[in-house]
């Protein structure tokens, strides 16, 4: 039902900024929560950031203070903004969708975009 495409990822110096997009077929929210995930080679997927539906937000200690994830429901897209970049930031980065919010923690939905390539030069 729910079709994501995510873009904005390419090749940044340490340091960089990279703005990534998730473009959702349908509303963001088939759930009541979207959440930023990515895959580092060697690493277990982990969460990086995630968003309701009232516009509440939380991040990985990792990328606070440098990683903003915000939503358009007009465009039907979540973004992640992504500022002075660190080598550790590099993956790939998968939108999620359906997931749902409960008792402070983000469970995870059953739709997925195809993943979009972060890779931080030092």
């Amino acid at each position: 039902q729910v079709k994501l495409v995510e873009s904005g990822g390419g090749l940044v110096q340490a340091g960089g900024s990279l703005r990534l997009s998730c473009a959702a077929s349908g509303s963001i929210f088939s759930g009541n929560a979207m959440g930023w995930y990515r895959q580092a080679p060697g690493k277990q997927r982990e969460l990086v950031a995630h968003i309701t539906s009232r516009g509440n937000t939380n991040y990985a200690d990792s990328v606070k203070g440098r990683f903003t994830i915000s939503a358009d429901n007009a465009k039907n897209t979540v973004y992640l903004q992504m500022n002075s970049l660190k080598p550790e930031d590099t993956a790939v980065y998968y939108c999620n969708a359906g997931g749902v919010l409960y008792s402070g923690s983000y469970y995870i939905g059953d739709y997925w975009g195809q993943g979009t390539q972060v890779t931080v030069s030092s």
